[in-house]
């Protein structure tokens, strides 16, 4: 598996409860730019439409040697999840405070992959105490490979 892109916001400002496998549905242009790397998810998240669930707001940067054939790099991609899959996560985000987010895209065996997230958002202040705690953990960490 090689990832390609990370939404590390997603990770700081949402609480993850589950993580589901989606494949995505691309142009030719598209596959070639993200093979390339050139993806940001920073504002991503998906949403289920009609039985379907789409990917909002992933930015593919076009393919530089495109042409006519460009993509548009904000538009809305289609993600491919199972009949039960979209019912159970549809049923779920409904409840109040929950969204779907991308968590990371990445290839696997040749095929565009991204990782969802059901999340509920974190207020400021439980922020500020993840950082602290993961702060804490590193001095700790550093502090125990000091002392062997």
């Amino acid at each position: 598996m090689k990832t390609i892109s990370v939404n590390r916001k997603a990770l700081r400002d949402y609480e993850i409860l589950e993580r589901v496998e989606a494949g995505l549905v691309l142009t030719g242009t598209e596959i070639k730019s993200i093979r390339a790397g050139r993806v940001n998810l920073q504002a991503a998240f998906a949403r289920v439409d009609k039985g379907e669930v789409w990917l909002h707001n992933a930015h593919i940067a076009e393919y530089q040697e495109g042409g006519i054939y460009n993509h548009d790099p904000i538009r809305p991609r289609k993600l491919l999840l199972s009949r039960k899959e979209i019912d159970r996560l549809f049923g779920v985000a409904a409840q109040k405070g929950l969204t779907l987010v991308p968590l990371r895209l990445y290839i696997k065996k040749h095929w565009a992959k991204a990782e969802i997230g059901l999340a509920r958002g974190r207020r400021q202040y439980e922020k500020r105490q993840v950082i602290m705690k993961r702060d804490a953990e590193r001095e700790m960490q550093r502090t125990i490979r000091r002392s062997q």
